[in-house]
């Protein structure tokens, strides 16, 4: 059975989804449930305003003990500082027992020019750095993790025998990249980073088949890279929205995107490719869709104002039949 992971939408309490203490307060009822591996929490800066993902993270390590605490995607990564990052992710790994699972991304907002003014903001990181700064960092924080002195002159990171204590719980730590692979040799590149330099894939459903797709390429990049495919994971971050009518439930779904990434983000086509809608009996069948792709954790959203409601048909009717 894959892995079902509960996402906190955070960003939904700036617009009158539900007051984030009520937000967060899902991830032990998920826990209680027994249905989740892990609770998912969003993360960007001025580019996406929402409250910030490693506080989150911390009061979720508090009120949870078993749950594996996700960041997806990790999109101010690129203007963080990175030791100052490796020490937090450490610490909250210590906090939660080795529970933390990091997903990173190049954080691009294009829209507005909003992550080029987040990089103005913090540090003067502009969008065309975003990717070098996401590698050479991966590298640095893995290195940082150690424990041991560490002397770095990169590009953009300098640093002289600094030593990260305490380290992380889990060694090594898990750092998976997040990524929507673009088609022509852009998208080369993304999976040869993903191959080579991440335990991981976060991805969305784009349109039918786009992970199944993905997965075959990535296969091949990991076989050229000598690991196994087998053992990579590759989670859909997907939405929800159960009830009796269909294209309601597609209606308020999108409504949510709208509010979420901005209006017009997503038609109606691209809105139905990355949510199952409906009875509980059609969310079901759209879910197996998604994991006969290749999917192996499954990170799902609740794209409607009525969170509480959602996750009590997710874990009452969607979750028991999809598992059987």
């Amino acid at each position: 059975m894959t892995s079902i992971g509960l996402i906190i939408p955070q960003r939904a309490a700036l617009f009158g989804v539900a007051p984030l203490p009520e937000l967060l307060a899902l991830a032990p009822q998920a826990e209680r449930s027994g249905h989740f591996d892990t609770v998912w929490i969003g993360d960007s800066l001025t580019s996406k305003a929402r409250a910030e993902s490693l506080s989150c993270l911390g009061a979720l390590a508090g009120m949870t003990s078993r749950v594996r605490l996700a960041v997806g995607c990790m999109a101010s990564f690129p203007v963080r500082d990175p030791a100052l990052f490796a020490y937090q992710w450490a610490s909250l790994d210590e906090i939660s027992g080795g529970r933390m699972l990091l997903a990173v991304c190049n954080g691009l907002q294009k829209r507005d020019g909003a992550s080029e003014t987040e990089g103005r903001h913090f540090g003067g990181v502009p969008d065309k750095q975003r990717v070098a700064r996401l590698e050479e960092y991966l590298d640095l924080v893995r290195e940082l993790w150690t424990g041991q002195p560490v002397t770095f002159h990169g590009r953009f990171a300098h640093y002289d025998d600094i030593v990260v204590s305490p380290r992380p719980v889990q060694q090594p730590c898990p750092v998976w990249i997040s990524a929507n692979p673009p088609a022509g040799p852009a998208a080369e590149r993304v999976i040869r980073r993903v191959a080579t330099k991440s335990d991981g894939l976060l991805t969305v459903r784009a349109r039918p088949g786009y992970i199944a797709d993905t997965r075959t390429r990535l296969d091949e990049e990991l076989h050229a890279a000598g690991r196994d495919p087998q053992a990579f994971p590759v989670s859909a971050y997907h939405s929800i929205n159960i009830g009796a009518d269909r294209e309601a439930c597609l209606d308020e779904a999108q409504r949510f995107f709208d509010h979420y990434y901005g209006e017009g983000m997503f038609d109606r086509d691209g809105a139905a490719s990355m949510t199952a809608v409906g009875s509980p009996e059609q969310c079901v069948e759209q879910l197996r869709e998604v994991l006969d792709e290749g999917v192996t954790h499954l990170a799902l959203r609740l794209a409607s104002w009525d969170q509480q409601g959602q996750l009590d048909l997710l874990v009452d009717k969607v979750l028991p039949a999809l598992a059987g």
